[in-house]
């Protein structure tokens, strides 16, 4: 760990450090009801007792016009482009924004288009990523931030060297998720399950697959935000009576009341905010035996973990590859807690009291504003190397080699 991150650490324990500069810090974001935009509601909530900042709601991607959780005074909505790149940003209604509301400090969060970091470097502010989204070859892209966010050991693990990275245990708002002072039926375990934007990803699949080998009075209720596509997988969810699939937009704390325990199944994830979020709300979680999941998690302790049947590179060459649950080790840890009906509260009480104890957002970004008050500015002598490489990797995406990553480097 750098000196810098070893100086966080240390504000981070006493929290003696005085606050530096106010600072205008703009988030570069998705901006509706999904986890990206929750990720950065959060850094927003963290960071606004002390800062002034502003959110560019990128274009290409859906809007939350006249959503009153949403559509706030310190919103710009971007300039919607439709040119299929991802998260492309239109300079001039960027650097709009950037000069209005006279920006010290840019986060991006799940930024994949890195036209805009480039032309950022040519601003004299600090700009920082939140880490989620990456490849092999996108990796060194990264370089070009003056200081990277990671919320889990996994993202840290690989961007640790960066001379102002930091990591920032994920957690949840616990005022807004509340556990249940009792079970939700007297006679049968209720399984919960989101899947979100992304069944497949999310293992429902898996999940449904496995509960028809449960025995016992169990129920399982399947939450989406839109409709699923997957015709197998609804045919099989309308063939067993014991499954509820509610499909509609449902904002914070959503329906983990309505289950007594949550099964996450989940093939990849960058953070997993639901599994943070259903711990809150008092219910122990199955999940994937794997990175981040398993950072959570602790097996027996505030869910079970599910060994892994195997691995999968996923089509857009993600960093990480996918894994997936093995079947029988899902149904029986499952069926667990079907035969041990009579202890659910007590696992339902060991879920909030972790959840209180190592996933408090208000806690573990407490430092935060501080560390923000102090970021500088890297120099970058690699950035027209980098540049170089970012056109190349935009013209053949997927066929960068190692040459042209050490092309990067070197040049640094």
């Amino acid at each position: 760990m750098s000196a810098m991150n070893n100086d966080m650490h240390s504000c981070k324990l006493s929290n003696t450090r005085t606050l530096g500069p106010v600072r205008n810090i703009g988030i570069v974001t998705t901006w509706f009801e999904r986890g990206a935009a929750h990720v950065s509601r959060a850094f927003l909530e963290a960071l606004a007792p002390a800062h002034n900042v502003f959110i560019y709601a990128r274009g290409g991607e859906q809007y939350a016009r006249g959503d009153p959780s949403w559509d706030r005074e310190y919103v710009t909505w971007g300039k919607r482009i439709r040119i299929g790149i991802p998260n492309y940003i239109n300079w001039p209604d960027f650097r709009r924004w950037v000069e209005t509301n006279q920006l010290d400090v840019i986060i991006f969060n799940e930024q994949q288009s890195f036209d805009v970091v480039l032309k950022c470097l040519r601003l004299d502010i600090v700009i920082g990523s939140y880490v989620d989204y990456y490849t092999p070859q996108t990796v060194p892209f990264f370089d070009l931030f003056d200081f990277l966010i990671c919320n889990t050991q996994r993202h840290y693990s690989l961007f640790r060297d960066h001379p102002q990275a930091i990591y920032i245990p994920w957690g949840t708002n616990l005022d807004r998720f509340k556990s249940q002072p009792e079970p939700v039926s007297s006679s049968e375990i209720v399984f919960f399950h989101s899947c979100g934007l992304s069944p497949k990803r999310k293992g429902t699949d898996l999940l449904v697959e496995a509960f028809r080998r449960i025995q016992g009075p169990a129920r399982l209720i399947i939450h989406s935000q839109h409709a699923i596509e997957d015709v197998d997988l609804i045919e099989k969810i309308d063939e067993d009576h014991r499954i509820q699939l509610i499909t509609q937009v449902v904002g914070l704390p959503g329906l983990y009341h309505l289950g007594d325990v949550y099964v996450y199944p989940t093939r990849l994830e960058g953070i997993g905010l639901t599994i943070a979020e259903a711990l809150a709300s008092g219910l122990p979680v199955i999940t994937t035996d794997n990175p981040p999941m398993n950072e959570f998690v602790e097996d027996d302790v505030n869910g079970r973990l599910v060994s892994v049947a195997g691995y999968n590179t996923r089509p857009d060459g993600y960093f990480w590859k996918e894994a997936v649950c093995d079947l029988q080790a899902l149904a029986s840890a499952m069926q667990y807690y079907v035969d041990h009906r009579d202890r659910i509260q007590i696992y339902k009480n060991q879920a909030r009291k972790v959840a209180e104890e190592r996933f408090d957002w208000q806690e573990n970004a407490r430092w935060l504003p501080v560390w923000m008050s102090r970021i500088k500015r890297l120099e970058k002598t690699y950035a027209l190397a980098m540049a170089a490489a970012i056109h190349e990797y935009k013209s053949y995406p997927g066929q960068m080699i190692k040459a042209l990553i050490r092309r990067c480097t070197e040049n640094g």
